[in-house]
C-alpha cells in the first residue's frame, strides 16, 4: 500500500472497488489482462492486482510524471505489472507491441487525475494561479494561454459551448480576444476574472465556481479528450476477448454520452425487428453490467468529492465479431518479458 508522505497516499481512486467487483470476474484465470487506459497513481491498478493475483496489467498513461509514481507503487508486484507512456486510443498499437491479441479487462478512468489537479504549476485548477498549460503530457502539444491567445472569437466560442457547454461562450471569446491584444493570457488569475465579469450576477450565484466550464472546455481541447474517447471505447471493446470486461468511469455527460453510445450499441441486436429469428452475427455481443450509469453514494463523495459527478458504465464481451473474433495468445519471442504461452480464454 502506499507509504506516508507518498503522492498517491492521500489519493483516492473513485469507485475503486465497484470496478474491481466488476472487473475481476473476467481476471481469475493465470495470465489474464487488464488494461488500465488512464493509469494516474495507480489506485485503481493496484485494488485489481491485489484483488486478481493470477491476473497482468498493462497501465497506460500520457503524463510522465504519473507513470513514474504509479512505477513506485506497483513495484512490488514485479513483472505482473508493464507501463506505457501512450494516449489510451492507442491501445491497438501498445497491445500490438506487446504481442497480445486480446485482453480480459480494461479500465477508463476518464478526465483530469488528481495528481494533475494537485500540481498548482500544471494550470488544471483555478483556485489557483499558475501558468496556463493544461497539457495532461507536458511535453507534447499546445497549451491552453497558446489557444486563448490564437483562436479566433468564433472557434474559441465553440471550444467554450461544445466542450464547457457555457451559456455566455461569446461573451467570454469576445473578451479574451479584446483583452490579449493588451496583454497576452499566461496565468489562470487573469482568466478567471475576466469569465467572472463576463456572467451576469444571477448566473454566478449557483453552480459554483463560474470559471469551471470554461476551464473544462479548454482542457478538453488542449488534450482532444473526446476525440481520443471516440477512438479509444470501440478500440477497448475491440479488444476483448469473449468473456472479457470493460468499465469506464466519466465525470460529465459529453464523455459519459460518448461511452453510452458505444455500449450501449453493442448490446443491441441488428437483426430487422420483422424477422422471426436473430440472424447470424447480428446477436448483441455485449451485454451491459450495469443499469445505465451508476454514481457514488453519499459517503464516498463525503470522502471524495471528485465521485460526485462520476458516472460508471460497464460490459462484457458476449460474442466474439469481425477483428474481435481473437484469442488473447501472446506469443513469445526474445524481446518479451515472459517464455511461456497465454492459453485461450473460454
Amino acid at each position: 500500500m502506499g507509504t506516508v508522505g507518498e503522492p498517491w497516499a492521500r489519493h483516492i481512486p473513485v469507485l475503486r472497488d465497484r470496478c474491481v467487483t466488476l472487473l475481476a470476474p473476467a481476471l481469475g484465470d493465470d495470465g489474464a489482462v487488464v488494461v488500465d487506459g488512464t493509469l494516474g497513481m495507480g489506485g485503481h491498478a493496484e485494488a485489481l492486482l491485489e484483488a486478481c493475483p493470477r491476473a497482468e496489467l498493462v497501465g497506460i498513461d500520457r503524463d510522465p510524471a504519473a507513470l513514474e509514481l504509479a512505477g513506485r507503487r506497483l513495484a512490488r508486484f514485479g513483472g505482473r505489472v508493464h507501463l506505457v507512456h501512450a494516449v489510451h486510443d492507442d491501445l491497438p498499437r501498445v497491445l500490438a507491441d506487446l504481442q497480445l491479441s486480446g485482453v480480459q479487462g480494461i479500465l477508463l478512468d476518464l478526465g483530469v487525475s488528481s495528481l494533475q489537479l494537485d500540481e498548482p504549476g500544471r494550470g488544471f485548477a483555478y483556485a489557483v494561479d499558475a501558468p496556463l498549460d493544461m497539457r495532461m503530457d507536458p511535453g507534447a502539444g499546445v497549451t491552453a494561454a497558446e489557444i486563448l491567445n490564437t483562436y479566433g472569437v468564433r472557434e474559441l466560442t465553440r471550444v467554450l459551448r461544445e466542450y464547457g457547454e457555457e451559456r455566455f461562450a461569446r461573451r467570454i471569446a469576445e473578451a479574451v480576444v479584446r483583452e490579449r491584444d493588451a496583454h497576452p493570457f499566461t496565468t489562470s488569475a487573469r482568466l478567471v476574472d475576466l469569465v467572472r465579469a463576463c456572467i451576469p450576477a444571477p448566473a454566478r450565484r449557483t453552480g459554483g465556481n463560474p470559471a469551471k466550464r470554461t476551464f473544462q472546455a479548454l482542457r478538453i481541447e488542449v488534450n482532444g479528450e473526446l476525440a481520443t474517447l471516440e477512438r479509444v471505447v470501440p478500440a477497448a471493446v475491440d479488444a476483448l476477448t469473449v468473456g472479457g470486461r470493460v468499465a469506464v468511469l466519466a465525470y460529465h455527460s459529453l464523455e459519459d454520452r460518448i461511452v453510452k453510445r458505444v455500449l450501449t450499441a453493442g448490446a443491441l441486436s441488428t437483426t430487422p425487428p420483422d424477422l422471426p429469428v436473430e440472424l447470424p452475427g447480428h446477436a448483441p455481443f455485449l451485454r451491459l453490467l450495469t443499469r445505465g450509469a451508476e454514481t457514488a453514494a453519499e459517503p464516498e463523495i463525503g470522502e471524495n468529492p471528485r465521485a460526485a459527478s462520476v458516472r460508471l458504465r460497464a460490459a462484457e464481451r458476449v460474442r466474439a465479431d469481425g477483428e474481435s473474433n481473437r484469442g488473447n495468445r501472446r506469443e513469445s519471442t526474445p524481446t518479451t518479458s515472459r517464455s511461456r504461452r497465454r492459453g485461450d480464454a473460454a
